[in-house]
């Protein structure tokens, strides 16, 4: 399968609360998932950094 991953993060103020956001898209199926989060004391880079981690994390298996 292939997939696209699209990513943003900002905050308001440095720091200050902020969010992150990203669409995954599954290129095979047209199937698209948007997962998001916030903080509300960080910077604009480690919410640029969550998203990447986060959408990437959807792709790793958990073991319980």
């Amino acid at each position: 399968m292939t997939y696209e991953i699209y990513t943003d993060g900002s905050c308001r103020g440095n720091p200050g609360p902020g969010g992150w956001a990203a669409l995954i898209k599954n290129m095979d199926t047209g199937d698209e998932e948007v997962i998001k989060g916030g903080n509300s004391k960080t910077t604009n880079n480690i919410m640029e950094l969550t998203a990447i981690l986060k959408s990437l994390e959807l792709f790793v298996p958990h073991s319980e």
